[in-house]
């Protein structure tokens, strides 16, 4: 069996800690599976497999979350720990999903789903220790829904889920941080630290976005600035809006010109 069908069997999973083995299963055996690029695969289930809970509603329906009570704090790490649950899930598909695309690329992407698979984890020991586990809070499927809407289109999916949806993770990282920070509990704290990891990680995530997105555009001819826009409008994506970490988009590979189209310039 081939490591993009294996990819397509771990999404499959439902259970969060079964999937999260089973991923780093595949990226420590990666290399003595054989790739099949030009495999086109058929998913047998329903995608991707998640447990009962969390509950999910529109994005507008999910309550504020605040650092600052016990379970402000929990329903805030909650949050991010689904962010990081449906970021397995997205890493596992751009490597089941598009097909005769360079070796690299589903290396890339195991590795993304892999790092997910850890920030899942680590996020979720401290969920426990609050007193909580995932699927306690509700929660929305906003990253999920993009990537069902750019399925059929690698070069969209690039553009708007990694250097969109993900790169957005990169602006609200400090954000968050700081209000944690004012919390000054021992969890808050912890809460910080562990955030630091998963920001140095996702710079790298946004990066193989950008990394890609470009490829395609120059396979394609076309021009990378302009056809953002018209991503954006065809398949409604979120606007973004500023404060943008403008220091960790340059470390993950946004141009200047990227930037300056981002603020409005």
């Amino acid at each position: 069996m081939s490591l993009r069908q294996h990819a397509l069997d771990a999404l499959c999973i439902c259970q969060p800690q079964d999937k999260v083995a089973a991923v780093q299963t595949l990226w420590t055996k990666q290399h003595q599976l054989p790739l099949t690029p030009s495999e086109v695969l058929t998913p047998a289930h329903a995608l991707p497999g998640r447990p009962e809970k969390p509950r999910l509603l529109p994005p507008k329906d999910v309550p504020t979350r605040t650092p600052f009570t016990p379970e402000g704090l929990a329903a805030l790490i909650h949050a991010v720990c689904h962010i990081e649950f449906n970021a397995i899930n997205l890493g596992l598909d751009a490597v089941w999903r598009f097909s005769h695309m360079p070796e690299t690329f589903y290396q890339d992407w195991l590795r993304v789903a892999q790092e997910e698979a850890y920030h899942f984890s680590i996020l979720h020991e401290l969920l426990n220790e609050l007193g909580y586990q995932y699927g306690d809070f509700d929660a929305h499927d906003g990253l999920w829904h993009m990537c069902q809407k750019t399925a059929a289109d690698v070069l969209a999916r690039m553009a708007l889920v990694p250097r969109t949806l993900e790169a957005r993770g990169l602006d609200a990282t400090p954000l968050i941080q700081t209000k944690l920070r004012k919390a000054a509990t021992p969890g808050s704290l912890k809460a910080v630290e562990l955030l630091d990891i998963i920001l140095r990680d996702e710079v790298g995530h946004v990066a193989i976005g950008n990394h890609w997105y470009r490829w395609l555009c120059e396979q394609r001819g076309l021009d990378p600035l302009s056809l953002y826009g018209e991503l954006v409008q065809r398949y409604e994506a979120p606007k973004l809006r500023p404060p943008f970490n403008e220091e960790a988009r340059k470390r993950a590979g946004f141009t200047e010109t990227e930037l300056n189209y981002l603020l409005g310039s």
